[in-house]
This record gives structure tokens, sequence and C-alpha cells, in this order.
């Protein structure tokens, strides 16, 4: 078990975990329309992080003139103020860099972007490392990129560094944001809602994209702060059924398994929670349902926050992590918006309105591409 200290999400709806959660508790949404733009044949819904703010955001602490990018930008700006909530030297031995992401610094691939970079910065290792040595930070960065259950795995992968003695701290950020590459290849195969996303209902018509940067800092169970963290990672897990390119497995084969695998002596009723990958998909939605059902949990409330911020990719297991942690501190579990008549087989307990709830625990899962499934058991109390 691993304790959060400090965290900091950046999106359409602020610029401090705070700000986000308490936009997402009035059931304000980032998400909006966006008209056909870059030689993109159709308009998509979104939400999108404000660039001019980030840029003057990132200019009150920028050392030198170092050229960085905007994911670069954002992340290290959220890694910043993370930091102001703690006593933390990052530039010390015993705290390690986790950096998760599926496109980083893709929009390079630009021929009129790349000229101003160099071709290095096409590299995840390269953000990953531009990140850390802004901290001053001695140690290899550890990348995670493993499709939209990034952000999950690189907190596993936290939890493993920490519990393995070797490091005290782990900084763990994830950032993605859009660009016409990444919009046009989900437009390609129909994935996009014309509309806000409508996660586990019967008319949801697909998922809403989404821009983020998001940081968590973890301590180690010895840590002089580790009874004063907000959140403790207790177990987590990745399961891969290897089903398809872009479709989950039917049964939630792998979802299950990962599922079951973290539920291991907790009982159904000590979950106050489930927030599930809910990305409005009829393939999604449908498998997470069936999943859930397999691992007992059917009558534990299930919430999605896609209609929030969209679907942050590499952000996203990092986001809604610290979201959830913070709704469960409240006793709540935060509603699903879009969500009007239940659309999957295996009938959940969505919330359809902030809703009370007890319980120690709380469930993060998330799938993507290729069959990759992770769960996260977080407790509160």
């Amino acid at each position: 078990m691993i304790g959060r200290i400090a965290d900091n999400i950046i999106t359409s709806l602020g610029f401090s975990s705070w700000e986000n959660y308490h936009a997402v508790r009035k059931g304000a949404s980032g998400s909006r329309y966006y008209p056909p733009e870059q030689g993109l044949q159709e308009g998509y819904f979104s939400s999108l992080i404000d660039k001019e703010e980030l840029r003057k955001r990132f200019d009150l602490i920028k050392k030198d003139g170092t050229p960085y990018t905007s994911p670069e930008k954002a992340a290290i700006l959220s890694v910043h103020t993370a930091l102001l909530e703690t006593s933390l030297h990052p530039e010390n031995q015993d705290v390690i860099f986790i950096f998760s992401s599926t496109k980083g610094n893709v929009a390079l691939l630009d021929e009129n972007s790349i000229c101003d970079f160099p071709k290095e910065k096409l590299y995840l290792w390269n953000t990953a490392k531009t990140i850390s040595a802004f901290f001053h930070n001695p140690n290899t960065p550890i990348v995670i990129s493993n499709a939209c259950i990034s952000g999950a795995c690189a907190q596993i992968a936290a939890l493993r560094e920490l519990n393995g003695g070797k490091y005290r701290y782990a900084i763990v950020t994830g950032v993605d944001m859009l660009s016409p590459f990444v919009i046009s290849g989900f437009q390609s195969f129909k994935a996009l809602s014309p509309e806000l996303c409508k996660p586990f209902d019967f008319h949801r018509k697909g998922l809403n994209l989404g821009e983020a940067a998001a940081t968590a800092v973890y301590c180690r169970e010895d840590a002089a702060e580790a009874p004063c963290a907000r959140a403790y990672l207790v177990k987590g897990a990745i399961k891969n059924d290897a089903n398809h390119i872009s479709g989950p497995s039917r049964t939630g084969e792998g979802s299950f398994l990962a599922l079951k695998s973290i539920l291991d002596g907790i009982a159904p009723s000590d979950v106050s929670f489930i927030n599930a990958h809910g990305t409005a998909t009829p393939y999604n939605d449908e498998m997470e349902s069936i999943a859930i059902t397999r691992a007992g949990l059917h009558d534990t409330p299930v919430n999605s926050l896609k209609g929030y911020f969209g679907h942050t990719l590499g952000a996203a297991g990092i986001l809604e992590s610290i979201i959830s942690s913070y709704s469960a501190h409240d006793g709540i579990v935060l509603k699903t918006i879009g969500l009007d008549t239940i659309g999957v087989s295996s009938p959940l307990a969505v919330s359809p309105s902030n809703m009370k709830t007890g319980g120690d625990y709380f469930i993060k899962m998330i799938s993507g591409f290729g069959g990759c499934n992770a769960a996260l058991l977080f407790k509160t109390r």
C-alpha cells in the first residue's frame, strides 16, 4: 500500500484538483462542439485545455529559454503545482518520475510543427526526460504507454517501485493533448459521438475526447507523510485478454480477471463505488457491465466521468483516480452525465445524480485497445 500525498489536475475545467472536483460536483462539463479544422472532415465534441492560460502559467515557472511543447508544459506545470503541497525535493535520489501518455508529442509529426524542435521530441522517452530534468531529478524516468490504461499502469508501476524499496517517493504524471492526427484516427472508425457522450445509456453514440495533465505524488508507508495521505493505493492488477486491436472482449474477460485480482480478501459491501472506464461506446460499456456483474459487484454504485472531461487517454487513469478519491472522501458517488435509460445487458447501479455512499474502498477500472485491462483498489478511510 502506498499513500497519495499531493495531486494536481489540469483540464478545461480548471488548473487544480479542487477546481476540477468542485466543477464536477456542480455538474459542469468541459466538453463542447468544435467545427472541422486543419483538414478534418467532421466537427467533434471535446474538452480542450485553454492553451493561452497554460502558456501564461508556465511562463511564471520556466527557468530558461528552453523550448517546450504544450504537453510538456502541461505536465511540468501539473507536477510543479502538486509539489507545492509537499516538502518533497524532486532532485533527491529517492524520488522516481513515472510518465504516462499514449500520444506524447505526436502533433510534431506535422512538418510545420517539428521545424521548431529537434526530432527527438517525438519520442516518449525524450518527453519523460524533459519533464524529470526540469526538476533536476537524477534518475532515469519510467515511461508507461499502454493505450487507454496507461495512467492506471503508471500508478501500478509506482506501487511496485515503492514497495520494492529502492525509492521512497514516486511522482506519477500523465498527459495527452489532441491533434488532427488523433481526432481523425478516432473519426476513421466512427468512434466519436456527435454530441455530449452518454455512458451506459441506451442511446449512447460514442465517446468524446479530452485533454488533460494529471499528477499524483505517492510515498511509501514508512515515509513521514504517509499518515496524512489523501488516499491509499492498496492493490493494482493488469490483465490482458488480447481480444482485438480496437474492440474489447465481449465477455469482459480481462476486466473481470483484474477486478477479481484486486478484490481478493475484500467483500463487495466494503466497496463504496466503482469508477468505470465508461467511454459511452457500445462495446466498452457492455463489456464493463458484464465484467462487473461477473465479479459480484452488480449492486455496487457505478459512475463514469467521461461526460465531464471526455476521454483523456494517457491521463485518464490518473485524473479519474484523483477525482474519485475526492468524492469518496466526501462520501458521494458523482453523477454520470448523459445517463437517462440504462442500455447494457447486465443492469448496473449507475449513478443518475450525486448520491451518498459508504465503505472504505473504491475501485478504478479501465480498458484499452488490444485487450488491455486494469483495475485499482483505493482506500480513503
